[in-house]
């Protein structure tokens, strides 16, 4: 039987030293204002899964037929730009990220703090000069510092939008009659290491009245979309995959973001493949099949096809993974099943397995396995399938990190901590090496 028992240690790989290091927004070491002022404030399970039902309403929009979260509406050909027409969307998107990376932008280079995300609207967005009046400027990157910029012309394919006018690709966004600031679209140099740069990239400068809520400066566009960072920087070499990630277990820790690395069976590392499927509604996201799960090495009464219908997105800032209620229901009952020498602790929001350990010396849980399609599998232990609510205290109360819901199945980041998930977009496949940051 496949437990994870309290006191277990894994061993931990490495990154590559042309990654880019990746801090939560929390961490101690993040040069973002917001992450030193909370840290010792410590996210509520209530602020968790209210930034988690953002997110799910950002990927499932509303409709009226009960769902919380259907499929997304559909977007252009091969999945478009979609900039919110309402509200602030590098607060809705920077500032609701968790993760974040140190990039450099024009010539000379001007650095950022960054957010990163396969989920974008289809463009990468930076917050730039000029800023509203009265308002902090120190984090926004300035055109007109760079000598290597060039504005995109409106009808330039490389122009989103359709029906603008005038020389620049421009589109004014506002609400309620207010004018919160303008899209315009630039291409300029991008410098993510020293050795890895990208000439005439793409991307969205977001003036006058854009701030993000973290401080940081914008977002870098990994999703699908063919101006993404993950399509522009592509490898040629069919050794390399188009980008890898590792997200840290806890906020104090590092993980990478890779991009054009080394596919890691060809450096000897053990990974499963499961395949890229395609969303017909949004061409942007990258999809896969969940189709089978495991509870302590055994796999659990589910039928494939209830599991893997609509299909499975691997998110970045969902913190607990979502799952269809039918599904939900059987691992939820097997695993209170297998609990049940332990004391039952109230449901924290909609966690509704939990108990307290407050009391005891020692405990094990059995192992969550998510089973792809292809073959792919990922044994989830202690910290990515059990959220406690003191978070670094295993002897408090936990609660599974699952819930159920009436949209598509959702990988959060705590399914994905500690894993390598690697995007061999050439290959059109999904790959996961297990314990390497």
């Amino acid at each position: 039987m496949r437990e994870t028992v309290l006191g277990s240690d894994a061993d931990e790989g490495t990154s590559s030293s042309d990654a880019l290091p990746v801090l939560h927004r929390l961490s101690p070491c993040s040069p973002l204002g917001t992450a030193r002022n909370q840290q010792m404030e410590k996210p509520s399970v209530a602020d968790v899964l209210h930034r988690d039902a953002l997110r799910l309403r950002s990927l499932f929009q509303e409709h009226n037929h009960g769902s919380r979260f259907p499929a997304p509406a559909p977007t252009s050909a091969g999945g478009g730009l979609s900039i919110p027409s309402r509200g602030d969307p590098i607060q809705k998107l920077p500032g609701a990220l968790e993760y974040h990376v140190i990039a450099w932008f024009g010539t000379p280079v001007q650095q950022f703090t960054v957010g990163f995300d396969t989920t974008t609207p289809g463009a990468t967005l930076l917050r730039c000069k000029p800023c509203a009046a009265n308002e902090p400027c120190d984090h926004a990157f300035d055109p007109s510092a760079s000598s290597s910029i060039a504005q995109v012309p409106c009808g330039s394919p490389d122009c989103p939008f359709k029906g603008c006018s005038g020389p620049s690709c421009t589109l004014s966004v506002s609400t309620n009659n207010t004018l919160l600031g303008n899209a315009t679209f630039f291409t300029d140099k991008l410098t993510l290491t020293p050795w890895n740069t990208v000439d005439s990239f793409r991307f969205s400068c977001l003036e006058a009245g854009f701030r993000p809520a973290d401080s940081s400066t914008g977002i870098l566009d990994l999703s699908r979309n063919s101006h993404s960072l993950a399509s522009r920087a592509a490898p040629s070499s069919p050794d390399a995959v188009a980008f890898s990630y590792c997200l840290p277990s806890y906020p104090s820790d590092v993980g990478f973001l890779s991009l054009g690395a080394t596919k890691p069976e060809l450096l000897g590392r053990k990974v499963s493949y499961t395949p890229l499927r395609s969303n017909p509604h949004n061409g942007n996201l990258y999809v896969v099949e969940l189709v089978g799960l495991g509870l302590g090495g055994v796999d659990l009464p589910i039928p494939r096809a209830t599991i893997a219908r609509g299909g499975t997105i691997l998110e970045l800032h969902t913190t607990f993974t979502y799952l269809k209620p039918q599904v939900y229901a059987v691992l939820r009952d097997e695993f209170r099943k297998s609990m049940s020498q332990y004391p039952v602790a109230p449901p924290l929001g909609s966690l509704d397995t939990c108990y307290n350990f407050t009391a005891l010396n020692s405990f094990s849980v059995p192992a969550v396995t998510l089973k792809f399609d292809g073959g792919a599998e990922v044994d989830l232990w202690m910290d990515e399938m059990m959220y406690f609510h003191e978070p670094g205290n295993h002897f408090s109360v936990g609660c599974l990190a699952f819930v159920a819901q009436d949209g598509g199945a959702v990988i959060g980041s705590m399914a994905q901590m500690s894993t390598e998930v690697v995007y061999d977009v050439r290959g059109g496949k999904v790959g996961f090496v297990p314990y390497r940051c």
